[in-house]
């Protein structure tokens, strides 16, 4: 069977790691800074409303009203738990004996699974920012400002991360013709060949690095997906230990 090349060409996500390295292409560190290739994907609409909320002063919601400390927490926790044990235990990306040479259950697992992890994330982050907006009102700013970012960012997240089942696609193409050709070593005069029996099943070690690399960058976009909570986070915790 071929080899997939391993190679990255700079310390991204894990997600940009992996699918790197499923399509054989050398990512390389973008020679802009972030904050510049971030500029281009704001209009003139969207800076006037992170304006806004950079300006902006909400009222502070009285202490009495505020959630636990780690009630936030818990909850993220419990949901990345939950998504991740439901992409671990997904007999399609498993070990499953009803493994299929056909893309098409895979593509529609796959689509599945995002949709729960959009779910998930997008409920997450609605209640952190409520969280934050009961702290103070510079948290709160902070989460008028994750709004704005959230409506900038999602249709170009949306974009890119609907084109990994494609990738996928091809890397499950190129492991099944790999499979199929394999490499026959010649035989000395005069011995004969092997039942050709002995061979009549299909070799499905292809499809089990496939299954593998999926349950992969599953578990990688989940990572992905989960940084802006991972912010929010980190701003109640910092919040927390001011106030202590």
């Amino acid at each position: 069977m071929g080899q997939v090349s391993r190679r990255t060409g700079f310390n991204g996500s894990a997600l940009i790691r992996l699918l790197s390295r499923l399509t054989d292409i050398d990512a390389r560190e973008p020679a802009q800074p972030t904050a510049d290739r971030l500029s281009q994907w704001f209009g003139w609409t969207d800076a006037i409303s992170l304006s806004a909320a950079l300006d902006g002063a909400p009222a502070t919601t009285q202490a009495s009203t505020r959630a636990p400390r780690n009630t936030e927490e818990s909850e993220c926790q419990r949901v990345r738990t939950a998504l991740a044990n439901a992409i671990v235990e997904d007999t399609t990306f498993g070990t499953s004996k009803d493994a299929t040479p056909d893309f098409t259950p895979y593509r529609r697992r796959y689509l599945a699974r995002q949709q729960a992890m959009e779910a998930g994330v997008g409920s997450l982050r609605s209640r952190l920012r409520s969280a934050l907006a009961a702290r103070s009102p510079s948290m709160a700013r902070l989460a008028s400002v994750d709004v704005v970012m959230a409506q900038v960012l999602e249709a170009r997240e949306h974009s890119l991360l609907s084109a990994v089942p494609g990738i996928l696609e091809k890397h499950f193409e190129r492991l099944r013709k790999a499979s199929q050709a394999p490499d026959v070593p010649d035989l000395p005069d005069g011995e004969p060949e092997t039942d050709k029996d002995n061979s009549a099943q299909p070799d499905e070690a292809w499809l089990a690095v496939f299954r593998k690399d999926a349950q992969d960058v599953l578990l990688a976009e989940l990572d992905f997906r989960f940084q802006p909570v991972e912010g929010l986070l980190e701003a109640l915790r910092t919040q927390a230990t001011r106030t202590t």
